[in-house]
């Protein structure tokens, strides 16, 4: 399993690369930031449809990063569950300390708090 987080995060990161380019190649209907790279090049790599082409590229990145990201994240909280030394440590103080406690019925009068009553203000002369 310590071979498959770092290569997933690989892949990770290289298709949200892939993604950004292919998001900025698209032409919007304002010629926004698609215009950069040149209204020719887009349509001399995929031809006449390059819209239908872009658009299915950036479904399958989208997908595959909503993918991988599910992947990850049950990976990492898979991880998290295996209990740490300190987790460990205060589970077993936890399981004794029910153990050591007094029961109050057990405690000696003495050891008992006392309860004293003030004079309220309305009694005092």
């Amino acid at each position: 399993m310590w071979i498959v987080l770092p290569a997933l995060i690989t892949v990770h990161v290289i298709v949200c690369i892939l993604l950004g380019i292919i998001v900025m190649m698209q032409r919007p209907k304002s010629e926004g930031l698609g215009a950069a790279f040149g209204s020719g090049m887009t349509e001399n790599i995929f031809g006449a449809q390059t819209t239908n082409v872009l658009t299915r590229l950036t479904v399958w990145l989208g997908s595959a990063f909503f993918a991988i990201t599910l992947i990850l994240a049950i990976i990492y909280a898979r991880s998290g569950t295996v209990p740490s030394s300190i987790r460990k440590e205060l589970m077993e103080s936890s399981k004794k300390a029910p153990a050591a406690a007094v029961a109050p019925s057990a405690l000696p009068a003495a050891a008992a708090p006392s309860v004293v009553p003030s004079a309220s203000p309305a009694t005092q002369p």
